[in-house]
């Protein structure tokens, strides 16, 4: 099937290098904020997992409301908190069974209805299709290429793997679209940590391959390890894969003022119609299922969703829809 909407998400060259990944090196300063003074009381307190990454978008979170609310701009103005999630926490068991919807984002919630937190910073695609009483979600960042990337040390693509290759991930979407395609891999489905966590045990040869998600390793500045891209006919992204979302409480009209100013209409839309893909379908953590949303050159939507079985063996739905 022809790519679709390959030339709105066309990103620049990568350099592409195959050498360990004990040299990889985020720019971005990964320590939490402290208040310079300890009577100094922060107008804005972000909410967020710790992860380096979840790190990475809570700190662009804060710069654009930096740029956009001067009285954010002050010294101690923003804080940032980190809040360990169930998803954090139990890391030696695949998602599938340590329960359902909100395993990195029920904590981070709690928090935020409480008022430990002012808005909630979430990678989408953990968010589950409903929110929680008293909250609401205003604001999607620009998203980022929604494509998945291949990282290996000694292949340069799926294709290009011996049989009986060992492939990582703790996504059934990835393993079930791999399998389809490449039967004779095998896969490791509990390959679980933050990004650095994943790329050491590559390293080590824990596994052959992996597959990550670019726009995490493009916010990481960590594209230097992808040795290749897929097509998104190769594989169809996670649902709101690539966006981030900030939530706030829903009585809370400063704070969503603050943060619907930074709102990115175009991947709201995007990312609304492939969650009520996933809402219909009453999707979890144990079910297969992909589904990309994009505005074309004649301004019209078009939407591509994916069921499977998690052994890759049937495709049970493969949809494409202009609207």
């Amino acid at each position: 099937m022809e790519s679709l909407c390959f030339s709105a998400l066309a990103f620049p060259s990568l350099t592409v290098r195959t050498s360990p990944f004990s040299k990889c090196r985020i720019r971005a300063s990964l320590a939490v904020e402290q208040q310079t003074s300890p009577t100094k009381v922060a107008l804005l307190r972000i909410g967020t997992r710790g992860s380096p990454l979840a790190l990475a978008q809570a700190y662009e979170t804060r710069d654009k409301l930096m740029a956009s609310h001067p009285e954010l701009a002050e010294e101690g103005a923003i804080q940032i908190v980190i809040i360990k999630t169930t998803g954090d926490k139990i890391l030696s068991q695949p998602l599938a069974d340590i329960g359902g919807k909100g395993l990195f984002t029920k904590e981070i919630d709690e928090a935020l209805i409480n008022g430990d937190v002012d808005i909630a910073v979430h990678s989408m695609k953990d968010v589950p299709t409903y929110l929680p009483d008293k909250t609401i979600l205003p604001c999607n960042l620009p998203r980022e290429d929604v494509r998945d990337a291949f990282i290996s040390l000694t292949a340069a693509s799926l294709a290009d793997l011996p049989s009986g290759s060992v492939v990582g991930t703790a996504s059934l979407r990835r393993k079930s679209q791999i399998l389809h395609r490449y039967p004779s891999l095998n896969v490791e489905e509990n390959f679980r940590g933050n990004v650095q966590t994943r790329l050491r045990k590559l390293s080590e040869g824990i596994v052959q391959a992996t597959l990550l998600a670019l726009a995490g390793l493009k916010r990481l500045n960590m594209t230097e390890n992808v040795s290749s891209i897929l097509s998104i006919d190769d594989m169809l992204p996670a649902v709101a894969q690539g966006a981030i979302g900030i939530a706030c409480r829903s009585n809370d009209d400063k704070m969503s003022e603050y943060i619907a100013s930074l709102n990115h209409e175009e991947t709201r839309l995007a990312v609304s119609c492939e969650r009520a893909f996933l809402e219909t379908l009453e999707g979890s953590c144990r079910t297969p299922i992909a589904g990309y949303a994009c505005r074309k050159e004649d301004g019209n939507c078009l939407f591509r969703g994916l069921v499977a079985s998690p052994d890759g063996t049937r495709e049970l739905v493969h949809i494409l829809l202009k609207i």
